[in-house]
């Protein structure tokens, strides 16, 4: 691994001073950072005008109040916000999380990863993050409308299909989608569909949304393993997590013939050798709202609370839980276990020290920015079809979204062999991600 470039060792220390605290965006700027080293070296322009530095400061941080009324009658207050981070591809576009983790340094980071992974995506949409310390978890249908409806009375003002789309993220779904589009519509008077993502296939969503985040990581899989003369038939996979993300990308999985032997919520993890039932899995995750521990009390295999998934093994890794799921330790147990490809269905779930455990094992790795474009470049085939009051067959939206995933793997590729580092597509994707957000910004003057 290269060392960071003076220059920006410079932008580092700035951005950790002037943001201290927010331990995630660090970590994802740093990471970026010590990629753009070798594209620094031999285009030391891109350091002029302070343009890494304007690429790692938000264009605008909004930070709001939510006040709602619970069931008992009790006003709660929780905090919203709304990182517009770079609009010079279009504009800004990145999902809502509600989780009681949610604070500024998380919404920064995602909307950091953001950039790049649009970029990547090759669509013309800029990124922003946003969200609140909402937990949807435990709370009536009612409490929900109630909150999402007051969550949009403050950001509708700062939304627009031409300025801001945000989609779902972990804690949104449709439902949670459907309360926030019709208070904006309520509020607005105008049914400007293109204004959110992720929206219900009877008002305006597109096909292949809700399974694209999941199909999109295992499509850019393939590619990994095709560069190896392989493809997921017979392989073990392994899938952190039980959300959208994961339980589609175990759907894919099967699909091509791969067997999913282990999945996880956050009440343990499931093991089962023959290959889970991933049709199962969904009914019992999707329509009935369950635990996975439920699913070996009926379909078998073995549950374990607690513990670390990463020790099952398997030759596909693929963690699509949350951010620094996958820490050293857990990396250890994956290369000594045989795992030879891993890929991150979420944002940033590994670690530093796992993706150089990872790294230095010979682990064929991705990162989340390019793997998982999938959900964002689907949000922007569905704003698309909103623009021209069109709608697509799911087989039309899922090959479009097989040809951006086969895109983005090529661009990590070839960009890590410009750069004399074959294989490494970390670098790969932050260098060509950077390289055309930081074009347009040249081309539109000091911004």
């Amino acid at each position: 691994m290269s060392t960071l470039h003076p220059k920006l060792a410079d932008v580092r220390d700035t951005i950790h001073r002037r943001n201290p605290g927010e331990a995630e965006f660090h970590q994802a700027v740093d990471e970026v950072l010590l990629s753009l080293t070798p594209m620094i070296e031999r285009h030391p322009d891109y350091v002029e005008d302070s343009l890494i530095e304007r690429f790692c400061e938000p264009e605008r941080q909004i930070i709001f109040r939510v006040p709602w009324v619970d069931d008992n009658g009790c006003v709660q207050v929780n905090r919203g916000f709304r990182v517009e981070f770079n609009s010079a591809l279009g504009p800004y576009k990145g999902g809502l999380r509600f989780h009681p983790s949610v604070y500024l340094g998380i919404v920064k980071f995602l909307g950091f990863e953001q950039i790049l992974k649009n970029s990547l995506s090759g669509m013309p949409i800029g990124a922003g993050k946003g969200g609140s310390d909402f937990d949807p978890k435990g709370r009536s249908e009612g409490e929900i409308m109630r909150f999402c409806q007051s969550f949009m009375t403050e950001l509708y003002r700062h939304l627009g299909e031409y300025t801001d789309v945000p989609a779902g993220d972990i804690g949104v779904g449709g439902r949670e989608v459907g309360f926030l589009f019709g208070q904006y519509k309520r509020i607005t008077n105008r049914y400007e569909a293109g204004v959110l993502t992720g929206k219900g296939l009877a008002w305006g969503g597109a096909r292949a949304r809700t399974e694209a985040t999941g199909y999109g990581t295992v499509y850019f899989v393939e590619h990994m393993l095709a560069e190896q003369g392989r493809n997921l038939e017979g392989l073990d996979v392994v899938v952190s997590g039980a959300g959208n993300v994961a339980l589609y990308a175990a759907q894919k999985v099967t699909q091509l013939g791969g067997r999913v032997v282990a999945m996880s919520d956050s009440g343990g993890y499931l093991v089962d050798t023959d290959g889970i039932d991933v049709a199962a899995m969904i009914g019992l995750k999707e329509k009935r709202r369950g635990r996975i521990s439920e699913y070996a009390d009926t379909h078998g295999g073995r549950h374990v609370s607690g513990g670390s998934i990463w020790e099952v093994p398997c030759t596909v890794a693929l963690p699509c839980a949350t951010q620094n799921e996958l820490d050293a330790e857990g990396a250890h147990h994956l290369a000594r276990n045989g795992c030879q490809v891993v890929a991150e269905g979420a944002n940033m779930p590994a670690t530093p020290e796992a993706v150089e455990v990872l790294r230095e094992a010979g682990v064929a790795f991705a990162p989340g920015k390019a793997a998982n474009a999938g959900g964002v470049a689907v949000s922007a085939l569905e704003m698309q079809q909103n623009a021209t009051r069109d709608s697509w067959s799911f087989d039309h939206t899922d090959a479009r979204l097989r040809e951006i995933m086969a895109g983005i793997h090529r661009t990590c590729v070839d960009t890590a062999e410009a750069y004399d580092v074959p294989g490494d597509l970390v670098t790969g994707a932050n260098i060509g991600g950077f390289l055309r957000v930081a074009d347009a910004m040249n081309a539109q003057g000091v911004i």
